[in-house]
This record gives structure tokens, C-alpha cells and sequence, in this order.
């Protein structure tokens, strides 16, 4: 029985091995020998972990829950990798500038940190009679966050709400200061607002 990546039982090569118990726990260094025997005994198999360590690591245990153990890492691994929190932001459609770009600095901050944004324009009471200030106000949250976010999920009711989600653009926000402000003046040479 073998796999791709690790070599058991007399695969192995190296006359010496760093001997470990299937519960982590060091048996010392012995030869090949030994640790064939001790894995008979014990009806496991002998696993080369770390074929590169002098000596390489082996360990004592049963292939089969080896793999397994090692998928379950691996698993672990890419879901915190791939863990992105979703953080929110509430206006209401008739915010004071001020507090919109405080606002906006908090989304901001949210984004750079690599989470995702949901932005909420919430109306109370005769605010619902104008709806328009909900997409006209988000319509400034896309134009104060486009140089980091782009948008995930676009603007739409839910009951007395405007939600739209943001997700971070992470090539954007690593950039100097001055390749944006390159990045800029080249876009808007291009688009024929660059000065004469």
C-alpha cells in the first residue's frame, strides 16, 4: 500500500529514523529495524512524516488514520483561510456628511482587513415615502469605497432596508501612494480630463 508523498514500512530507506508514537509522543532515535519490529508488534504501520528532518521522522500508526488525519487538517486549514467575517455598516438616507465619512472610515477599515462589508441605508417612519434617498446614498457608498471594494451583491430592498454588500479588491489597497496617485492621473489622462 502506497500513497503519493509519504513512504510506510519498507518503502522506507533511512537506516535511522526519529521514532513517534501515534499519540505524538518521542520514542527516540532507532534504527529501520527497530522500528519495523515495533510496528509489527503493535499492528500499525511505521510512516515517514518528515522525510527531509535528520533523521527523518516516522511515526507508529495505522496508515488508514493517518490520511484521514491528515485530510482533517488540511480541511481545517482551508476553511480558516477561507473564513471572511461580514461585517456591517448602518446609515439612514438623510446622514449628515460628517457622519457619513465616519461611516465610510469604518467600512474602510473593514475591507483592508479583508472582510466583506454589508452597507444598510435603513428608513423609519415617513422616510420610506422617499425611497430614492436609498439607492442615491449608496450610490455614495460605491463612489467613496471603489478604489478597495467592489460590489458582491447590488442594492436591493429587504422591508425597510437598503443592503448592498462589498467585497475587498485585495490588489487595489497594497499599492503605494503613489502608484495611486499614478494609477489616478493615468485614468484620467485616458478618460480626457488630464490637463493640457
Amino acid at each position: 500500500m502506497s500513497t503519493p508523498g509519504y513512504r510506510i514500512n519498507h518503502q522506507i530507506s533511512a537506516k535511522q529514523l526519529r521514532l513517534l508514537r501515534d499519540d505524538g509522543t518521542q520514542v527516540g532515535v532507532v534504527t529501520l529495524e527497530v522500528a519495523l519490529s515495533q510496528a509489527q508488534e503493535l499492528k500499525v504501520d511505521l510512516v515517514e512524516i518528515a522525510p527531509r528532518a535528520v533523521p527523518p521522522v516516522a511515526k507508529l500508526i495505522d496508515f488508514k488514520k493517518f490520511l484521514y488525519q491528515q485530510s482533517k487538517k488540511e480541511q481545517a486549514a482551508k476553511s480558516a483561510a477561507k473564513k471572511v467575517d461580514l461585517k456591517e455598516v448602518r446609515l439612514t438616507p438623510f446622514i449628515a456628511q460628517n457622519d457619513f465619512d465616519t461611516r465610510i472610515r469604518h467600512a474602510r477599515e473593514f475591507l483592508v482587513d479583508g472582510n466583506k462589508v454589508r452597507i444598510t441605508v435603513k428608513f423609519v417612519g415617513r422616510q420610506l415615502s422617499h425611497r430614492e434617498f436609498g439607492s442615491q446614498t449608496m450610490d455614495r457608498v460605491v463612489t467613496a469605497l471603489t478604489d478597495i471594494a467592489r460590489i458582491d451583491q447590488p442594492g436591493k430592498w429587504m422591508g425597510k432596508q437598503f443592503i448592498a454588500t462589498f467585497t475587498p479588491v485585495k490588489k487595489k489597497y497594497v499599492q503605494t501612494e503613489n502608484q495611486k496617485i499614478s494609477t489616478e492621473a493615468v485614468q484620467s489622462h485616458s478618460n480626457g480630463q488630464g490637463h493640457p
